[in-house]
């Protein structure tokens, strides 16, 4: 929605990783290569009228084009994606963490075989190669914008692959983000993953998206880079490229042709105190000695390493399910042990806790028999999987047991997580399969049913970590891929903060007398001002990006204990996400 302002119009949408920039608006550039009618997408000699419009020409009358002409077009189609994947892998080769492993996804994507199969299906009714490349783009975008959730969010790649496949048939350049001549403020109607893991922090100032949510890639990417970032920022498309803009992500705002000067110095203040929350090493202490263990979420051994190089205290999510969505098989029991070995042994002394397998048909298993599901997001995904692969979570508990011996010390008992549980049944079987390993168990805490009765939990478990993304998503019953959604997605929601609340506050007295420690690992403990509100609730870890740890950190030294509880009190009391962030803002300032 849009308001006015005394200095001009403001925008706002939904803040994802904080920061104040200030500078000439610069629209991403999309070559209208995705429309049949001025995609070039003419009809070949002899072939039927561009894909989708359901008209035909004289030409489509006279018959279907002969194998010959199919298996040029496949052939131009097959080479042209090949080029496409090729220059993605290039980048992901010079990429780091999520940015390396979207941009391998998506060169995945580009050779995927169905979709090749889909273009001859479109060539064999006379359309050029173009348009049948469009054509399947579009097919493979409805199902899954009918399956929603995390397939929903590929919709974006898709589209995107399939532009600049279309760009190579023609001759185009590739499109994507334009050259900057001079730093400035980056706007898309949505920004592929191909796109954001390659902008440059110190000439992009910050990114705008009309569509996207707090979760998206786009999202963690630019917190990855340290890119100030909204989303969901409706009624975008009314500001001018070139136009200057103040965007305060913290707000969720974008104001139109601010007063200079307040804009320049506003923006210059943020730059130098996000410089020196840069610089910050730890240890993750509050302002009044209060030590915080403040941890990294990673998905191999090589960003564990990274991490372990840093200011991170250990790790709070090891993402396991990164190792398998791309195998054809399931891994050995020795690479498996390997790769966990490698996670562990990055912190010999810290604690790593390793989440099993978070799978789902968003996220399929190739060797797991899953199948599509017309909800994801309330299928068989986490520790659901057990019920079609019952020995798939037994031999990846057998392997981190293993790893846990091989590297020893701190690690020879290593704290597993299992998600999306949703029962007291399933968190004593998944406690009892850990305890007969020696391995330490603990449950995610994202589905409501753990949230409000996570007393008959604890019993069961040895420590918590609460899933925000999935929580809010569930707590609010509003997609976290729907960029329509993303207000209610959004982590500051006060009901999600008071569930949040509510366990930390049934972990520190257990039936059994012990207290179990509550961390957050979600995108909301990465957010600084958040992260601050969630230890006032009684959270007693935080798990973020291993780049949003510096933030996080700075943040957490400039607040002691007690005005975290202010803050926490503060967003309790709103009723709405904005009002809460509005509330902690005004506070901090």
């Amino acid at each position: 929605m849009t308001q006015q302002s005394k200095s001009g119009t403001v925008i706002r949408g939904t803040g994802v990783v904080a920061g104040l920039a200030y500078g000439p608006a610069r629209w991403v550039v999309r070559q209208d290569v995705l429309d049949p009618g001025a995609a070039g997408a003419a009809v070949d000699p002899g072939a039927a009228g561009a894909a989708g419009t359901g008209t035909a020409t004289g030409a489509e009358a006279a018959g279907a084009p002969d194998e010959a002409q199919v298996e040029k077009g496949r052939e131009r189609f097959v080479a042209a994606a090949r080029t496409v994947a090729d220059r993605l892998d290039q980048r992901a080769a010079l990429a780091t963490g999520v940015s390396a492993e979207v941009l391998s996804a998506n060169a995945v994507l580009a050779r995927d075989r169905g979709w090749a199969k889909a273009v001859v299906k479109e060539l064999k009714k006379g359309v050029a190669v173009e348009a049948a490349a469009v054509a399947a783009t579009e097919t493979f975008a409805a199902m899954f914008a009918r399956v929603g959730g995390r397939q929903a969010e590929r919709i974006t790649d898709l589209r995107d692959i399939c532009a600049r496949v279309v760009a190579e048939l023609r001759g185009l350049p590739e499109p994507g983000v334009p050259d900057f001549d001079a730093p400035g403020v980056l706007l898309a109607d949505d920004l592929a993953p191909a796109d954001t893991a390659g902008l440059d922090p110190a000439m992009v100032l910050a990114i705008v998206c009309e569509h996207g949510g707090p979760t998206s890639h786009t999202a963690i990417i630019a917190r990855q880079l340290g890119i100030p970032c909204m989303v969901a920022a409706g009624g975008l498309a009314a500001i001018a490229d070139g136009a200057d803009v103040l965007v305060d992500a913290a707000a969720g705002t974008v104001t139109v042709d601010p007063e200079e000067g307040p804009a320049r110095a506003a923006a210059e203040a943020d730059r130098r105190a996000r410089a020196a929350a840069a610089d910050w090493s730890g240890p993750a202490v509050l302002a009044d000695g209060h030590a915080v263990r403040l941890l990294a979420n990673v998905q191999d051994g090589e960003g564990a390493e990274n991490a372990a190089s840093g200011p991170a205290g250990g790790i709070g999510l090891f993402r396991t399910e990164l190792a398998f969505l791309d195998r054809a098989a399931e891994p050995t029991h020795d690479e498996q042990v390997d790769l966990y070995a490698r996670v562990l042994a990055a912190f010999p002394d810290g604690r790593v806790v390793t989440r099993t397998l978070d799978a789902g048909s968003d996220k399929p298993l190739a060797f797991a028999g899953m199948t599509e599901e017309d909800n994801p997001a309330l299928g068989v995904r986490g520790i659901r999987v057990d019920l079609i692969d019952p020995g798939l979570l037994d031999r990846q508990l057998d392997a981190l047991a293993a790893a846990g011996r091989r590297v020893g010390g701190a690690q020879s008992s290593p704290w597993v997580m299992a998600p999306m549980v949703a029962t007291v049944d399933e968190a004593r079987d998944f406690a009892d399969r850990c305890r007969r390993r020696g391995l330490t168990p603990g449950i995610m805490v994202e589905v409501p049913s753990v949230a409000v009765a996570v007393d008959r939990f604890l019993p069961h478990v040895d420590f918590l970590s609460i899933g925000t993304n999935d929580l809010t998503q569930y707590v609010m019953a509003a997609d976290r891929m729907s960029s329509d959604l993303a207000a209610l997605t959004d982590p500051w929601q006060p009901a999600v903060l008071r569930l949040i609340r509510a366990v930390a506050e049934a972990a520190g007295r257990s039936p059994d007398g012990r207290t179990i420690p509550v961390g957050v690992c979600g995108e909301a403990a990465a957010d600084p001002n958040l992260a601050c509100v969630l230890l006032g609730l009684g959270v007693s870890s935080l798990s973020v990006a291993t780049a949003a740890l510096p933030f996080v950190g700075a943040a957490l030294a400039g607040a002691t204990l007690e005005q975290c509880r202010e803050l926490a009190a503060l967003a309790l009391d709103s009723d709405t996400a904005l009002e809460a962030r509005d509330a902690v803002l005004a506070a901090r300032n």
